[in-house]
């Protein structure tokens, strides 16, 4: 065949190391990251004495290639290996021992802080480096921000104003749960939902943060369920109306599957 095709990779991580988000992140949170990161080097510790031998393993057989996640140059020299033309850009690029993440955790799992001003300091600090990260060839990478709009819909909604003028962000990554603040059918949303719209900024949710209070280190049962998580937003906006206040806004799950979808298609109609 002659044809070519054109691969873009929907579900790519990026990141810096932990301690580097420091000087994407505002002074006065200094103290409080010191703090998250001796829990992260706790977090790592732990997963080395469980699993050193393939840890290691993989941090120096991939040593180049794992470099891709914060350093431009060397993401396209893989990006070019593979034959990957674009690419989605998610937070969180540390997928073996979850240590490398935005400050206080504020990626995939952001529902889970407590604190609305870590959550939006976190955010913001990646945001910042992502913006940075994909500028240079905002063709290629299509970034999304993190923007925690359960924690303080007021703030998320200037938060999306600053990424929408960023070459290179595409789309905003919301909380996969919102715990006890409001769930997203609520219509206190709409001003986020209206932001995204104005941006032509797609709405993602992304498999990560489960239930896990009801079964702890299960990983069989956080494996069964982390999915439908995260494909839960998408029934809360679809039969609430939002798609019809908000024809032009665009939704994405991403990493759960999609057994779903043929049963809400059907419930739907």
């Amino acid at each position: 065949m002659s044809d070519r095709y054109t691969i873009i990779s929907s579900d790519c991580h990026a990141g810096l190391k932990c301690e580097d988000y420091r000087a994407y992140l505002d002074p006065k949170y200094h103290d409080a990251f010191d703090g998250f990161l001796r829990e992260r080097e706790a977090q790592r510790s732990a997963a080395l004495q469980m699993n050193y031998d393939y840890i290691m393993g993989w941090e120096t057989e991939h040593e180049e290639g794992l470099r891709g996640a914060y350093d431009p140059e060397q993401r396209d020299k893989e990006l070019d290996a593979d034959g990957v033309a674009a690419e989605v850009i998610f937070p969180d690029a540390d997928s073996i021992t979850g240590a490398e993440s935005p400050p206080f955790g504020a990626g995939l799992s952001a529902g889970a802080i407590e604190d609305p001003e870590l959550a939006f300091a976190g955010a913001h600090a990646h945001n910042r480096f992502l913006a940075e990260f994909c500028a240079p060839a905002p063709e290629r990478r299509g970034g999304v921000a993190l923007v925690p709009i359960s924690h303080d819909i007021k703030r998320a909604v200037e938060e999306i104003e600053w990424v929408g003028e960023q070459p290179g962000i595409r789309g905003i990554l919301v909380p996969t749960m919102w715990h006890d603040h409001l769930p997203y059918n609520h219509p206190a949303y709409d001003p986020v939902w209206a932001a995204c719209q104005a941006h032509n900024l797609v709405v993602h949710t992304h498999s990560g943060e489960a239930d896990n209070a009801q079964y702890g280190d299960n990983i069989g049962i956080y494996l069964a369920e982390v999915v439908w998580w995260a494909a839960r937003p998408l029934w809360h906006l679809l039969f609430s109306g939002v798609f019809e206040r908000f024809p032009d806004l665009k939704f994405a799950v991403t990493e759960a599957a999609a057994y779903w979808a043929p049963d809400l298609m059907w419930k739907w109609d």
